[in-house]
């Protein structure tokens, strides 16, 4: 008789209501050219995109613009407030997305540090409180502190988005233990957002339980940003079933592989 072994039970991720497939998000700046641009996240396989309407030109009418290049009924189009240093302008550019046409879905950006792109925690907080209550599905980027994490999600944020490490540094996951307890202790979704440099980055970054990345550089600085979309892609996935298989224990001594019982003599 054959026995077949199951792959651990997967589901798909939920956020504000809404079901998406991927678990990989990925923005849309520092692109040589739209072509390219596209190619890369058709490759990494995500559907939430990510438009900064800040810095974006919002008429999708023009062929040179971003929004030109990215069919709304193929990507899930996720505008931000990249650019905001505080909560009033963050406020004032979720409702201009709005308005232009973009979901009640706002991926929200204070920083605090024009050097580092931290966020500032306390515009973070208002900006999120304000656009809750009009009625947006918010989606908090935010450093990897547990206690500001939680009240985002005291102040209704549809997911908290903490950083694997400052935006565009490549330098991977920091403190995988931060991002573990953020995830335990909350109930709304958990996507890393930010730092995530290559593929194993990735991986590690999805073997810690949390609900997705968001990248954006890692795609666009690498030297064939198609091919490491097609990477991404692949080590998100590998992340999540190793976390959903379980890991070995770690052991600070070797511990053989086969039996030492019943061996020739």
């Amino acid at each position: 008789m054959v026995h077949t072994v199951a792959t651990p039970a997967e589901t798909n991720l939920i956020i504000g209501g809404h079901e998406f497939r991927s678990r990989l998000m990925v923005g849309t700046g520092k692109y040589a050219d739209n072509a390219t641009m596209v190619e890369a996240i058709r490759a990494s396989g995500a559907e939430v995109v990510t438009v900064a309407v800040r810095r974006v030109d919002l008429d999708r009418t023009k062929d040179e613009g971003i929004l030109y290049h990215l069919d709304p009924k193929q990507f899930f189009l996720l505008a931000n407030t990249a650019g905001c240093y505080n909560a009033e302008d963050a406020i004032r550019y979720a409702r201009l997305a709005r308005e232009a046409g973009f979901s009640d879905f706002i991926k929200l950006e204070v920083i605090g540090d024009e050097e580092t792109l931290l966020p500032d925690v306390d515009g973070l907080l208002e900006a999120s409180r304000t656009l809750v209550s009009e009625g947006f599905k918010v989606l908090a980027y935010t450093n990897d502190d547990l206690i500001t994490a939680l009240r985002l999600e005291d102040a209704g944020c549809a997911a908290v988005m903490p950083l694997a490490s400052p935006i565009g540094s490549g330098l991977g996951l920091i403190n995988p233990y931060n991002i573990r307890i953020i995830k335990r202790r909350l109930s709304v979704p958990v996507v890393v957002d930010a730092g995530v440099g290559t593929a194993s980055d990735a991986c590690l970054t999805m073997e810690q339980g949390v609900d997705g990345i968001l990248m954006n550089t890692a795609l666009a600085a690498a030297e064939n940003p198609v091919a490491m979309g097609h990477a991404m892609k692949r080590a998100v996935e590998a992340g999540r079933l190793a976390f959903l298989a379980g890991r070995m224990p770690k052991r600070e001594i070797a511990a053989p592989s086969s039996p030492t019982t019943g061996m020739l003599g």
